[in-house]
């Protein structure tokens, strides 16, 4: 019997300043923090927290490990099949 898949992953996708920050985390224990922060919101982008705003565009959401100390604004598309990150912070 064939196994099932869970359920299908967000995509990451990362605005230009957030991409910057990326360039810019080197070690290896951030950038292992920030991979295991972007599992949880591409397997649930409703995981974060809304942030209060202009209702005009896509809810920004925050998301924070304070295990792994790593904070993520974020938001999802309308399709829900497309996490944009903003903003990153180790």
């Amino acid at each position: 019997m064939p196994q099932g898949h869970g359920p299908r992953r967000a995509r990451i996708a990362f605005s230009d300043s957030a991409a910057k920050q990326l360039e810019n985390i080197t070690s290896e224990a951030d950038i292992h923090a920030l991979d295991r922060a972007l599992v949880v919101i591409s397997v649930d982008p409703d995981i974060g927290e809304p942030i209060p705003g202009d209702t005009a565009g896509p809810q920004l959401r925050q998301y924070t490990d304070g295990i792994e100390a790593v904070r993520i604004l974020y938001f999802v598309t309308a399709l829900r099949t497309v996490v944009v990150v903003a903003y990153i912070e180790v």
